[in-house]
C-alpha cells in the first residue's frame, strides 16, 4: 500500500550484525528480509554489501554510513526496520538511528533460532539481542515498535502481518505530522463540544489554515452559472449518489460549493476539511453540505461538520492507517435493552463507502427550523454490517496534551427505521467505554473507518506523536 502521497510505503533497513556470532547470517538475514519487504509491495533504503559488511552495521563507521545514506533518502524513507538475524551490535544501531535523524517510526524484528541448528556456526542469540537492542534504544530516548512475537523469521505469516500493521503505523504517523486543516467557517455557537486547540495540534505538526464563510459566499456569488468548475462539479454529484427529487436549483448550489471548496483546498494546500454547517448555510445559502462532505470524504479527502477540528484528525488517522474513507458519527441512541449495542448516526455526510445503498434527501432535523426547501443534500441509507474501527482524539487544555481513545467493533444488520445515515454497531464491554467518554470529557462525535485498524492509529498516536490514548478493550 502506498504512503498516501501515491507512493509505495519505503522502509530503512538496518541489518543488526556483531563479530562474535555467525557473521554469515548477517548476509542470509538481509537478503531475506529485503525479498519479505518486496514480496510486500514496500521499497527499501539500505546499505550495500559494498558499502558496509554484507549490507549490515556493526562498527562506528559503519553506523555512519548507513545514517549518511538515510539521511540522502529522508523524504522517500517513512519508518526503519532494525533486523537481528544475529545478536546484533547494539551500539551500532542505535547510533545509527541518532545520526541519521529521521523522526520517524521503528520497528525491531528478532529471527528466530532453529533447535537443530544452535551450534557455534549457525546459533543467531537474537532472542537476547533484540532485548539489548531495546535497551540501548531506551536509552537514547528513541521511540520504537515491537513484533507480536518476540521472534519472527522474515518469511513468516507473522512477520507479512506485522509489516503491514508497521506501514500504517507509518502512514499515520508521516500523515499527522505533515497535515494541514481547512476549517471552513466559524465553530457554531450551539457546540461548545468542539473547541480545541490550534497551539496543541501545531506543536504535533499539525496546522489549521482557516476561511470565514462570508469568503466562500462571496467567490461563490462570482461565479456563473455556466462556470466550468460548477458544471463539472454538478456533473459528478449527479454521478455520486440519485438526485431526481432534489430541485435543479438546489443542486447547481452545492456544485458551485464544491467547486468553491475545491479550489480554495488547492489553493492553501490543506489535504482535509471541517466545515460550518448547522446553520448559516442552510439559512443564508439554502443547502447542506452533506454531500459536497461525503464526496471529500469518499476521495480520501476526509471532511467533518460542525468545524470539528480535532473529529477530522480522527477521520485521517483511521483512513491513512486502511486507505478506506473514514466517517464522523454521533453515539446517538441506546438499540433497545443491548448494553453493547448503540446507533451511530450524522444527518449525513457519510461517505458512499458506507453505505448499503444510498439517495440524496433533505435534512429532517433542520428543516423543521429554516424549511424543507433550503435543507437539501443529505446523503441518507443505512451502513452496510461489518467491522469497524473508532477513534477520538481532543485537546486538553488543561494538561497541555492531545489525548483520545480507539477500539473496535461491527456494524449489525440488525433493522433501523430512521432518517440521516446511521448504522447499529456492536462492541464489547460498550458500557465501559461509554464511562470512560462521560468520565474523560469527550466530545459525542467519533470518527469511524470499516476496517480493523485501531492498533496501528494507537501506537502511531501514542509512541510516536506522543498523545495520550486509551485503547478499549
Amino acid at each position: 500500500m502506498n504512503n498516501g502521497n501515491g507512493r509505495a510505503v519505503t522502509f530503512g533497513v538496518i541489518v543488526g550484525n556483531r563479530g562474535f556470532f555467525p557473521d554469515h547470517l548477517a548476509q542470509s538475514g538481509r537478503a531475506e528480509m529485503l525479498a519479505a519487504l518486496e514480496q510486500g509491495g514496500y521499497g527499501a533504503v539500505a546499505p550495500s554489501p559494498q558499502e558496509t559488511k554484507y549490507g549490515a552495521v556493526e562498527t562506528r563507521a559503519e553506523a555512519a554510513s548507513c545514517a549518511d545514506l538515510f539521511r540522502k533518502h529522508r523524504e522517500a524513507i517513512d519508518g526503519i526496520i532494525v533486523t537481528l538475524p544475529n545478536f546484533g551490535e547494539e551500539r551500532a544501531i542505535a547510533d545509527t538511528l541518532r545520526m541519521a535523524g529521521l523522526n520517524v517510526p521503528v520497528l525491531v524484528q528478532a529471527t528466530p533460532d532453529t533447535p537443530g541448528r544452535m551450534t557455534i556456526r549457525d546459533r543467531r542469540d537474537s532472542f537476547c539481542g533484540k532485548m539489548s537492542a531495546c535497551n540501548n534504544l531506551a536509552q537514547y530516548g528513541i521511540p520504537y515498535s515491537l513484533t507480536s512475537r518476540h521472534t519472527e523469521a522474515p518469511d513468516s505469516a507473522e512477520f507479512r502481518r506485522d509489516l503491514d500493521w508497521f506501514a500504517a503505523v507509518c502512514r499515520v504517523a508521516r500523515g499527522l505530522r505533515r497535515l494541514r486543516i481547512g476549517a471552513i467557517g466559524a465553530r457554531p455557537a450551539a457546540f461548545n463540544t468542539v473547541r480545541y486547540s490550534e497551539k496543541l495540534l501545531e506543536a504535533s505538526g499539525i496546522s489549521v489554515e482557516p476561511i470565514d464563510l462570508s469568503e466562500i459566499f462571496g467567490r461563490i456569488a462570482r461565479m456563473g452559472d455556466q462556470d466550468p468548475a460548477a458544471t463539472a462539479k454538478l456533473e459528478a454529484i449527479r454521478r455520486y449518489v440519485p438526485s431526481d427529487s432534489v430541485p435543479a436549483a438546489a443542486l447547481l448550489k452545492m456544485a458551485k460549493l464544491g467547486a468553491v471548496i475545491d479550489h480554495w483546498m488547492a489553493e492553501t494546500e490543506v489535504t482535509i476539511s471541517a466545515v460550518q454547517c448547522w446553520t448559516s448555510l442552510e439559512e443564508y445559502f439554502g443547502v447542506v453540505p452533506c454531500t459536497v462532505m461525503s464526496m471529500m470524504s469518499e476521495n480520501l479527502m476526509s471532511s467533518a461538520c460542525e468545524v470539528d477540528i480535532c473529529g477530522v484528525v480522527g477521520m485521517h488517522a483511521l483512513q491513512l492507517a486502511s486507505g478506506t474513507p473514514s466517517a464522523l458519527l454521533d453515539w446517538n441512541n441506546n438499540y433497545g435493552d443491548d448494553p453493547d449495542k448503540a446507533v451511530c448516526f450524522h444527518c449525513s455526510n457519510l461517505p458512499k463507502h458506507f453505505f448499503r445503498e444510498a439517495r440524496m434527501d433533505f435534512q429532517q432535523i433542520i428543516a423543521g427550523t429554516v424549511g424543507r426547501e433550503n435543507t437539501y443534500g443529505t446523503c441518507v441509507g443505512l451502513v452496510k454490517p461489518g467491522p469497524m474501527s473508532f477513534a477520538r482524539f481532543s485537546t486538553n487544555d488543561r494538561a497541555g496534551a492531545i489525548h483520545g481513545y480507539v477500539g473496535e467493533g461491527a456494524f449489525t444488520d440488525d433493522p433501523l427505521d430512521t432518517f440521516g445515515g446511521a448504522g447499529v454497531v456492536r462492541i464489547g464491554n460498550l458500557q465501559g467505554l461509554l464511562r470512560y467518554i462521560c468520565e474523560g470529557g469527550f466530545e459525542h462525535h467519533v470518527a469511524a473507518n470499516l476496517a480493523t485498524v485501531s492498533g496501528a492509529v494507537a501506537e502511531a498516536a501514542e509512541r510516536y506523536l506522543g498523545w495520550r490514548v486509551h485503547r478499549h478493550a
